[in-house]
């Protein structure tokens, strides 16, 4: 009998035209672009929070974390909720577009990029049909600096 390949659920999003994932575990919610009240005093990549179902949640915008230019927001542009160090956090997408399930043997690791910001948070690649999908890596994206102070914003 042969061994299914292991499959990891993602879902799918978009900044500048590329295609992104993050585990679907991970994952609380995609929202509607929705008011974000800014803080003052946080790095520019911090958008601000919003209140979510009642819970205070912290929001980043991924292109200006990646160090990509800014587009005017659009009726595609959402917020995926995600739980990472026990916290909830938004990121601020262009689009969220599916729910795939990736075989874990098509991920490659990172290609070695130089110079371009968004290298450090990819965790791996993989291709399915004619699409290349980035893997995020969250650990890196929300990075223990960053997340103390987001969490500094609970306070």
């Amino acid at each position: 009998m042969a061994e299914e390949n292991k499959k990891l659920k993602v879902i799918v999003f978009q900044i500048n035209n590329e295609e992104y994932t993050v585990p679907v575990n991970l994952v609380g919610s995609i929202e509607r672009l929705m008011p974000i009240t800014r803080v003052p005093g946080t790095k520019s990549f911090v958008k601000g929070v919003l209140n979510l179902r009642g819970v205070v949640t912290p929001v980043i915008d991924l292109r200006q974390r990646f160090g990509i230019e800014e587009v005017a927001d659009t009726d595609a542009t959402r917020i995926i909720t995600v739980k990472i160090h026990e916290m909830s956090v938004g990121l601020i997408v262009d689009a969220a577009n599916d729910v795939l399930d990736l075989d874990e043997e098509s991920i490659e690791p990172p290609p070695e990029v130089i110079g371009t910001a968004e290298a450090d948070y990819i965790q791996g690649v993989s291709k399915l049909d004619q699409r290349l999908f980035i893997l995020l890596n969250l650990e890196k994206v929300l990075a223990k600096d960053d997340v103390h102070e987001l969490n500094e914003l609970y306070v």
